[in-house]
């Protein structure tokens, strides 16, 4: 798998967080009804929130618009499995000769995992952030936090162009590999070469918020299992792994030699996340009904039902998703 030949980089010291420029980040839409584009579940094979894993020309337009990153970060920070931090801290700390951190967080988006991440991680950092999209290669690099644990300086790099395929030699040096929501947008033979490049470099591999499969709302309703059903068969689409990417993920990584450990870190949305589940419904149900044509009528009848009970606060939804902590061999001889 290749990379791309399309690249912009340069390193910027980190800058102040997101209220100190909010001037430059659009408003998330305070009626439940309106329709974010992009937002909500991948409708598209091979698609994510800004990483794009297939061809595409260099200027073309960003598909998914910032206020759907915005709207998850809050419930992706609480979902991420903290439990992984400790055995991650402790690799990294063994990593031979590393006078700070190096790390790639492939479509970086907004920068939400450098926000959660960094701060949990002792010494300098430099983080390398990987997105298709300008604008939020910004924004991402503007509100990345200034200091690691320990008060240590923590700098950004922006590198514009197509990040879902890598190999060792685009590694090298790194310390870390870090992504979000990127697995279920994968194929098996495209884990394998991440696989790959990961533990041919040497560098352990932070893949959170892999969707698994498993929806529960409360209170339920008898289409419920249909919907889910079809959304997930929408998500193989075209040799998609979906659910099914984080079990393969873990043979990949361990058929390389690395210790894999997995955790469940599933959104839990509440009245509170309401316009966050709005978002979500309408991608959930859209995809389904794309899947399968025949849900269309009873689908506009239960989506009309749930939306009117997520503006009425009553309705609750745990989104089931999993966080991969693949701890690969060091290259340089440490344990």
């Amino acid at each position: 798998m290749r990379k791309t030949a399309t690249k912009q980089s340069g390193k910027i010291p980190a800058q102040p967080g997101p209220r100190e420029v909010a001037s430059v980040k659009p408003g998330v839409p305070s009626d439940a009804e309106s329709v974010i584009p992009g937002a909500g579940p991948s409708t598209h094979p091979g698609e994510r929130p800004t990483v794009r894993l297939r061809d595409a020309g260099p200027d073309d337009a960003p598909r998914y618009a910032p206020e759907w990153l915005e709207l998850r970060e809050g419930p992706d920070a609480a979902a991420r499995a903290g439990d992984l931090i400790d055995p991650l801290r402790i690799r990294l700390a063994n990593l031979p000769g590393k006078a700070g951190l190096v790390i790639h967080d492939l479509g970086c988006g907004t920068g939400s995992m450098g926000r959660w991440l960094a701060p949990r991680l002792d010494g300098p950092q430099h983080w390398i952030l990987h997105d298709r999209d300008p604008y939020l290669l910004h924004f991402a690099a503007v509100a990345s936090p200034r200091s690691a644990a320990d008060g240590s300086r923590v700098t950004v790099e922006t590198r514009r162009g197509d990040v879902g395929l890598l190999t060792p030699d685009a590694l090298a040096g790194a310390s870390l590999v870090t992504a979000s929501a990127l697995l279920d947008v994968l194929t098996r033979e495209e884990i394998g070469t991440l696989a790959t490049a990961c533990t041919g470099a040497g560098c352990p591999a932070l893949l959170t918020l892999s969707v698994a499969g498993r929806v529960e709302l409360t209170p339920s309703d008898p289409l419920d299992d249909e919907i889910a059903d079809a959304f997930n068969a929408h998500q193989r689409r075209g040799g998609l792994l979906g659910p099914d990417a984080v079990t393969v993920a873990c043979e990949a990584f361990s058929e390389r030699g690395a210790t894999v450990r997995l955790h469940p870190s599933a959104w839990r949305l509440g009245p509170a996340e309401s316009a966050l589940t709005a978002q979500w419904l309408r991608g959930w149900v859209g995809a389904a009904v794309e899947e399968r044509p025949e849900l269309k009528e009873p689908a506009e009848r239960y989506l009309r039902d749930r939306l009117e009970a997520c503006r009425a606060g009553e309705l609750k939804v745990v989104v089931h998703h999993s966080d991969l902590l693949a701890l690969s061999r060091p290259t340089g001889g440490a344990s």
